[in-house]
């Protein structure tokens, strides 16, 4: 049951029998079941979508706005109840990593995401379903969209399905690292001062573009660091830095 006294009405793409058949599929192979399926429809709906089709329809951000919210909630109380012996820091920042773009990204290709997301013409050319932004923002929008659609106990049940396994591996040093709070942290301890990013080059077409980034520290230059976006290509210049810094500690 949901708390709502009349539903919400949500301007979601029409599903055709043949659309209906792929969603089913999905929920299937995650182990839900929506109610209302045009509703699992728009949390597949990525603006650049939205922007092309005739039909006066919404997109998805809303829904993931809403998934992220829900998405924190559950893992903080996970993390709260299970973990009693960790501090709050260490606590904030096991959830820092589960519920990182990069985590929900190989979620979502875990999931097979990339299959269903209704995406523009312009996006699908610049490969859009393989970009970790757009893979983590369509997962938290389905994580928003079930938690509307079947309520409290359903969503929680299916996240922590999900985030459970990815906190498993930050609690045995499996995950993907933060180099950028790595770097932060120890540059601070060591130097008493913080690390520099700087953009030193962008290479490739306007729907393809690669980033490369140097990170400052001392007067001392590491890196370039790349990436599809300055994001990535900072996170890459911070684990080049960090771990040439760490060598010579």
């Amino acid at each position: 049951m949901t708390f709502f006294n009349k539903p919400p009405v949500f301007r979601a793409p029409s599903v055709s029998s043949e659309r209906k058949k792929e969603l089913r599929i999905f929920e299937k192979d995650v182990g839900i079941r929506f109610r209302n399926i045009e509703l699992l429809n728009l949390a597949f709906t990525h603006r650049s979508y939205a922007n092309e089709v005739a039909e006066n329809i919404e997109n998805n951000e809303k829904l993931e706005f809403l998934g992220d919210s829900v998405l924190g909630l559950f893992v903080s109380e996970y993390l709260f109840l299970q973990l009693r012996d960790k501090n709050e820091g260490d606590l904030a920042k096991i959830k820092s990593f589960v519920v990182s773009e990069h985590s929900l990204a190989d979620i979502a290709k875990r999931i097979r995401v990339d299959n269903f997301i209704l995406i523009g013409k312009g996006e699908e050319y610049s490969g859009g379903r393989s970009k970790k932004a757009i893979l983590a923002d369509t997962t938290e929008a389905i994580i928003g969209a079930y938690y509307i659609d079947s309520g409290f106990e359903a969503a929680k049940s299916f996240v922590l399905r999900l985030l459970v396994p990815e906190i498993e591996k930050v609690l045995e040093n499996k995950h993907q690292q933060d180099y950028k709070t790595l770097l932060q942290e120890f540059v601070q301890k060591k130097y008493k001062t913080h690390p520099y990013y700087r953009v030193v080059q962008k290479t490739g077409p306007d729907h393809d573009r690669t980033f490369w980034v140097e990170v400052e520290i001392q007067k001392k230059s590491y890196g370039p660091g790349k990436g599809k976006n300055k994001k990535e290509a900072e996170q890459s210049a911070a684990e080049i830095a960090y771990k040439s810094m760490k060598k010579v500690k």
